[in-house]
C-alpha cells in the first residue's frame, strides 16, 4: 500500500471518528463509544509492556486505580483541578510500577502474571480499608458549577468526554509510534524475542522492562483519571476490579498485540458485546460479560494467538506466496 493511501485512510479514519458520536443520538450509545475510547488507551498503554516488551500483566488496574484515586482526592481535598492531579497520578503510578517491576520481573511467563494478578488483589485490599481516602465507601467527587474543560466535567454533553479521551488516545498512539521507530523499540521487541539474546547482545533487559512498565502505568492512570470524572464516584471495587485488569489485556491480544491499532479493534468488538449484551439481558444479564471475557481468550487462544490483525497480516502473506509463482 502506498503511502499517499495510508495518509488518506488515517485522515478518514479521524474524520469519522470525530463527526461519530454527533450522528449517535442514544445517551447510552455515546456511552459504549466513550468506553471503546477510555479501552483503546488502556489497551494501548498495556500494548507497550505485554504487546512489545512481552511482559504479560492481569494487574494493570492497579495504575488505573492510583489514576482515578489520586486526581480525585486532590480535588476533594485540596480543590486541585483534575489535569494537575492526573499528571500527578500518573507520576505515581510510574514510580509504584518501578516498585511492582524491581521484584516481579525475575519472574517469567505465568509466574510474572499470576504475581501482577496478587499485586491487584493486595492494592484493593488496601484501599478497602484506608479510611483516609473514603475506605470501602469510596469517594463522591464535587460537582463544579459549568460545562468547563478546565473542570474535566461536562453536562450539557458526553460528547466532551469522548473528544478528551479521543485526544489522549492520538497522543498515545503518537507516543507509541514514535517508540516503535527508536532505539527503544528495538529494545522492547528483542526483550520479547528472547531475554538471553537481548542479555547477550548488550541490552540492559531490566531496565527496558521498567521503562516499558513505566510508560504503560503512566498513561493506564491517566485514562483512570478521566474515567473518575466520568463516573463522579469511586471505590476500590470500581477501579481495582480485576475484571478491568482482564479487559485491558483482552482489547489487546483480541485486536493483536503488538501492533498499533491493535487495541482500538479489540475494544470496539469487546465493548459493544459486552455492553450491548447486558442492556439486552437487563437484570438476568449479570455476569454475562465475564462470560464473553472467557468465551473470546479460549478463542484467541486456540484459534488466533496473534489476534484479528495478526490474522489479517496472515491471510495477506499467503495471498503474496500464491502470487509469486505464477509471477
Amino acid at each position: 500500500m502506498k503511502k499517499y493511501t495510508v495518509y488518506i485512510l488515517i485522515a478518514a479514519a479521524l474524520l469519522a471518528a470525530i463527526v461519530l458520536p454527533r450522528l449517535l443520538p442514544k445517551p447510552f450509545e455515546k456511552h459504549v463509544l466513550i468506553l471503546i475510547m477510555l479501552y483503546s488507551i488502556l489497551g494501548s498503554a498495556w500494548n507497550i509492556l505485554g504487546g512489545y516488551t512481552g511482559q504479560v500483566s492481569l494487574g494493570h488496574a492497579v495504575f488505573f486505580g492510583i489514576g482515578a484515586y489520586t486526581s480525585s482526592i486532590m480535588l476533594i481535598k485540596w480543590g486541585i483541578v483534575p489535569w494537575v492531579g492526573m499528571l500527578v497520578g500518573g507520576v505515581i503510578a510510574t514510580i509504584v510500577s518501578i516498585i511492582i517491576g524491581l521484584p516481579t520481573f525475575k519472574l517469567r511467563g505465568f509466574y510474572f502474571a499470576i504475581a501482577t494478578i496478587a499485586l491487584g488483589e493486595m492494592t484493593r485490599t488496601l484501599f478497602l480499608n484506608w479510611e483516609w481516602i473514603g475506605g470501602a465507601v469510596g469517594l463522591e467527587l464535587p460537582i463544579k458549577r459549568g460545562d468547563k474543560l478546565i473542570n474535566l466535567q461536562f453536562y450539557l454533553s458526553k460528547n466532551n468526554y469522548y473528544y478528551v479521551l479521543l485526544g489522549i488516545f492520538l497522543l498515545t498512539i503518537l507516543a507509541i509510534y514514535v517508540i516503535q521507530k527508536s532505539k527503544l523499540g528495538y529494545y522492547f521487541r528483542a526483550v520479547k524475542d528472547s531475554h538471553e539474546a537481548a542479555l547477550a547482545s548488550g541490552i540492559d533487559t531490566a531496565r527496558t522492562k521498567l521503562v516499558a512498565m513505566g510508560i504503560s502505568a503512566f498513561i493506564t492512570a491517566i485514562a483512570g483519571s478521566v474515567y473518575a470524572q466520568y463516573l463522579l464516584y469511586i471505590d476500590p471495587y470500581v477501579v481495582f476490579s480485576s475484571a478491568i485488569s482482564t479487559r485491558i489485556c483482552l482489547v489487546a491480544i483480541l485486536g493483536g498485540e503488538g501492533r498499533l491499532f491493535g487495541p482500538i479493534i479489540g475494544s470496539s468488538i469487546l465493548v459493544i458485546l459486552s455492553e450491548y449484551s447486558r442492556a439486552w439481558l437487563g437484570g438476568g444479564g449479570k455476569g454475562v460479560d465475564l462470560i464473553i471475557y472467557g468465551t473470546l481468550i479460549v478463542l484467541v487462544a486456540a484459534f488466533q494467538p496473534r489476534g484479528i490483525l495478526g490474522m489479517v497480516e496472515m491471510v495477506k502473506a499467503k495471498r503474496q506466496k500464491a502470487v509469486v509463482p505464477n509471477a
